[in-house]
């Protein structure tokens, strides 16, 4: 199965229910006025965490979703039945912005945690709300609320408490497979993971974490060369970071040599992974170069002035199992110490920010063009295209409220700024609403 980690959907939240005109007839009640009900409100879009999900493949080729209507008000004031909200299911670490606005909506880190994407519409109103001393007997109701429409970008990173980085064919699949009941694919050749391979470790002790063998990186991977640039979004979630090394110099490369490039492709996409716990690992120490090569790149990175940590080194052979043990219980010791990263921090952050409430007058954002296309004015804003979506145009009595509204939005003065003339067409935008201007 593919791995896809990001994703573009649309999503269009429920119609609210339309009220309806119904007046009340019964026996021996005389003159019962008005009893139409109200709509029920849309189905709203929510994600929602799913810790069995692992990837955002089910985006791959679903990428519109919709949620039903509300159903019509009835007689006798009851209100219509409310439609079922839509529930999408999300990975761990699925981050959600606007595509359209690029607007933060939220980090899903916990298991069952929900997110409202996109609301659904209210219901509109019947006639039993608009009587009046004036008016017992209205021929008023309104159509339901349209629903939100709205384009989100999903972009999965990886949840995990290890994350194992280093060039191709270091053996971080190796080392996985060992440790954990994770089957990622090995071979004696570069960049056989092309996508992040998670695997639950447990220790002897009952101790348990999550690990992530991550796409190799190569010199470059934070410009955009190789795998590793997609796959480095990856790393931000890790609590503890393993860098394997490959002692073995089969391939010419000198182990102190493929450390430092990693590390500088690390800290130029995001120098605070390298503030977090590290532990340097040689791997391949069963072949015959290994123990040399260690021996020279430890004394290296021991007399390397120029980093900015000192790093915990230990030696293991996935394939004889020497070391292993020794640093699954070092890795365990250090992420009972390990603090959360930063990026598990969004959602909290983002709810704790204080927000500053200020009273404004509402004034809609109407705007008036002429189309010469279509040879009328047309009005646009979304306060007037939602209003216009709510009327009910099969009723006189709605359609004289309607133009009322517009009146008291200060479309009539816009027009007439704009220089429209008694007898010009006037459209409502994405409608098929057409009245004529008269000043």
């Amino acid at each position: 199965m593919a791995f896809v980690d990001q994703a573009q959907v649309e999503l269009k939240a429920g119609k609210g229910g339309d009220g309806i005109v119904s007046f009340r007839h019964e026996k021996f009640v005389a003159m019962g006025g008005p009893f139409g009900g109200d709509g029920g409100h849309g189905g709203s879009i929510i994600l929602k965490v799913d810790e069995g999900l692992r990837t955002l493949m089910d985006f791959r080729y679903n990428r519109h979703f919709k949620a039903q209507s509300g159903g019509k008000g009835g007689t006798k004031g009851m209100t219509g039945a409310s439609a079922e909200d839509r529930i999408i299911s999300v990975p761990q670490g699925t981050i959600v912005t606007d595509a359209d606005t690029g607007e933060f909506l939220g980090d899903m880190v916990h298991e069952g945690q929900t997110l409202v994407v996109a609301r659904g519409g209210r219901g509109g109103r019947g006639n039993i709300h608009f009587a009046t001393p004036a008016n017992p007997a209205p021929e008023l109701s309104e159509n339901g609320e349209p629903g939100q429409v709205r384009h989100i970008k999903l972009e999965l990173r990886v949840l995990a408490d290890v994350g194992l980085v280093g060039f191709p064919s270091a053996g971080k699949s190796t080392l996985l497979s060992v440790v954990s009941n994770a089957k990622p694919k090995i071979a004696a050749y570069h960049f056989t993971t092309i996508n992040p391979n998670i695997g639950m470790v447990r220790l002897s002790d009952d101790r348990d974490f999550v690990m992530a063998d991550l796409p190799g990186l190569i010199e470059g991977a934070s410009e955009g060369v190789g795998l590793g640039f997609q796959f480095l979004r990856h790393v931000e979630r890790t609590r503890v970071i393993l860098h394997l090394v490959d002692m073995s110099g089969i391939e010419g490369q000198d182990p102190y040599t493929q450390y430092r490039k990693i590390l500088t492709e690390l800290e130029q996409y995001d120098a605070t992974i390298l503030e977090r716990p590290q532990i340097v690992v040689g791997t391949k120490m069963d072949m015959p170069d290994s123990e040399e090569n260690y021996e020279k790149f430890v004394s290296e990175v021991k007399a390397d002035s120029g980093l900015k940590f000192e790093p915990e080194i230990m030696a293991i052979s996935a394939v004889t199992h020497k070391g292993v043990d020794d640093l699954l219980r070092a890795t365990a010791d250090m992420l009972d110490k390990a603090s959360v990263p930063e990026s598990y921090k969004v959602e909290e952050e983002t709810d704790a920010e204080a927000k500053l409430y200020k009273f404004e007058e509402d004034q809609a954002d109407v705007s008036v063009d002429w189309n010469d296309e279509l040879d009328c004015w047309i009005i646009s804003g979304p306060e007037v295209e939602k209003l216009a979506a709510m009327t009910n145009l099969q009723r006189e009595a709605t359609i004289m409220r309607f133009a009322r509204q517009l009146r008291h939005m200060g479309v009539d003065d816009k027009l007439r700024e704009a220089g429209a003339k008694d007898g010009d067409d006037v459209r409502i935008n994405n409608t098929n609403f057409i009245f004529e201007y008269s000043d």
